[in-house]
């Protein structure tokens, strides 16, 4: 197994670092996810989650520090961060009217295992239904090779076929490249399916979360 991170075969692997996290008045959050780990968050509407994902994208502000490997947030522009730490909102934006106009060189395979024909590239994005703009967005982040996900709900408009090629395409990503994975869901039965671990996010603090 390769990861994106090594150096020289035996260096640095991908690890997502936050250390006294503070935004919008919530924190502060302390947490670790380490290579290839994906760790899910719970929580009410409300309670921080999604206000979470964008501080550690560098979207919002935020005080504390972050760190990919050692390199911390602050030392590089935005959004040289923001491509190395890649968020997936709940909504995703279009700003072509096509869809292989939000794709520089389209990972085929990948739209197959999201359940995806090719031919939907040629589509306008206006005739896609909800849940394939939602699996046509994350093809669009993973097609970018972050070295860490943030994904707020990635599956939730999704039919329980396309959840589970989702749920097989990030793991796959993330066995790939050593990407941790800090994802948002309400479903519980999804984090135990997925996540090493989870944590309850209540009024911007987080505890963690025994599955049962």
């Amino acid at each position: 197994m390769s990861y994106a991170g090594d150096k020289g075969g035996g260096g640095i692997l991908n690890q997502l670092r936050i250390e006294g996290l503070r935004y919008h008045g919530w924190g502060p959050i302390e947490l670790t996810i380490g290579p290839a780990e994906c760790v899910c968050l719970f929580g009410a509407s409300g309670s921080g989650k999604t206000l979470l994902l964008r501080a550690i994208a560098d979207l919002d502000p935020h005080d504390g520090f972050l760190f990919l490997n050692e390199l911390e947030c602050n030392d590089i522009p935005a959004p040289q961060w923001r491509r190395r730490v890649g968020m997936l909102p709940a909504e995703s934006q279009w700003w072509h009217d096509d869809v292989s106009g939000h794709f520089s060189t389209p990972d085929k395979r990948r739209l197959q295992d999201l359940d995806l024909d090719q031919d939907i590239l040629t589509w306008q994005v206006g005739r896609l239904s909800t849940g394939e703009r939602q699996r046509l967005a994350l093809a669009r982040l993973l097609n970018t090779r972050p070295q860490a996900l943030l994904l707020d709900e990635p599956t939730a408009s999704l039919d329980p076929e396309s959840t589970r090629c989702a749920e097989a395409t990030i793991a796959a990503y993330r066995a790939e490249t050593g990407a941790p994975v800090l994802w948002v869901t309400h479903d519980q039965q999804q984090a135990q399916r997925v996540a090493c671990r989870s944590y309850r996010m209540n009024e911007g603090n987080i505890t963690l979360q025994v599955h049962t």
